[in-house]
């Protein structure tokens, strides 16, 4: 079982990059967990990806949203953002209201047959979010259950909270060799490890997990079939070749000079 704490980066927790840990996970290649507020300048830019998708959970608060596949809006404690960037889109928000806000952010490769493909991007409130036990489904399927997100198949991303004393098993989809849980809230006992204010990554099997919780406590768990192409990186792309990265990079340069001459 490896683990981190991750890199703090103003009021951002980074846990996962592409080139780390994002080698070991594939298809998971980042991950980031958020806790500030507008008052605090929790502001995202507008800016650009490619060749991945983001998926943002917000746990807490409220955030604005704007993306150039044309959807703007806001998203509610509870919602999901899906953001398939495909072949090139822009997006950005941040905080609204005074209070605090915190999630996490997601980024997952794409394979080679969507990572050019048209981008596109879901909203979802915290009712749109399906329930299985004490899991709310973000991505994939589980116990006969499906999340409304068009992510890829073969990938699996769960939020579970617990209270004291609390057990939760996750028994990972056929084939789903990659597994990983996070916890920043409370804390957990995985067999003989406790687990709190960190990430863990599991070794390479489809085993059942069983969690049990020592307080109240809020984690996110993915598993995925693992992603069998290379990461060729750009600075906010993700793509399978180099050739796939140069198409990409071109598209979000004219994304962003056509957003330029629109202001």
């Amino acid at each position: 079982m490896l683990r981190t704490t991750g890199h703090q980066h103003g009021p951002v927790i980074r846990m996962v990059s592409p080139g780390d840990l994002g080698e070991v996970l594939k298809p998971f290649v980042f991950l980031d967990y958020f806790e500030s507020s507008a008052a605090a300048g929790l502001q995202f830019a507008m800016h650009p990806h490619s060749g991945l998708a983001t998926t943002t959970l917000l746990l807490q608060g409220e955030v604005q949203y704007a993306d150039t596949t044309g959807a703007s809006g806001t998203l509610p404690a509870g919602g999901v953002e899906w953001m398939n960037a495909g072949s090139g889109v822009w997006h950005g928000g941040g905080a609204k209201g005074s209070g605090t806000v915190r999630g996490y952010q997601l980024w997952t490769a794409l394979p080679p047959a969507l990572e050019l493909g048209a981008p596109a991007s879901q909203y979802l409130s915290a009712k749109d979010v399906p329930q299985v036990g004490q899991a709310s489904l973000i991505l994939g399927k589980y116990k006969g259950v499906t999340s409304p997100v068009m992510a890829p198949p073969g990938i699996n991303y769960l939020m579970v909270r617990l209270s004291a004393g609390e057990q939760w098993q996750y028994t990972p989809p056929a084939g789903h060799t990659v597994a990983w849980l996070s916890v920043q809230r409370g804390a957990v006992h995985i067999g003989q490890e406790r687990v709190a204010n960190e990430l863990v990554i599991f070794d390479k099997s489809e085993r059942m997990l069983s969690i049990s919780a020592d307080e109240a406590t809020e984690f996110v768990i993915g598993s995925a079939i693992a992603h069998p192409h290379p990461l060729v990186l750009g600075h906010y792309s993700v793509h399978t070749t180099s050739e796939a990265l140069r198409v990409g990079e071109a598209r979000i340069r004219d994304i962003g000079a056509q957003l330029r001459r629109a202001r």
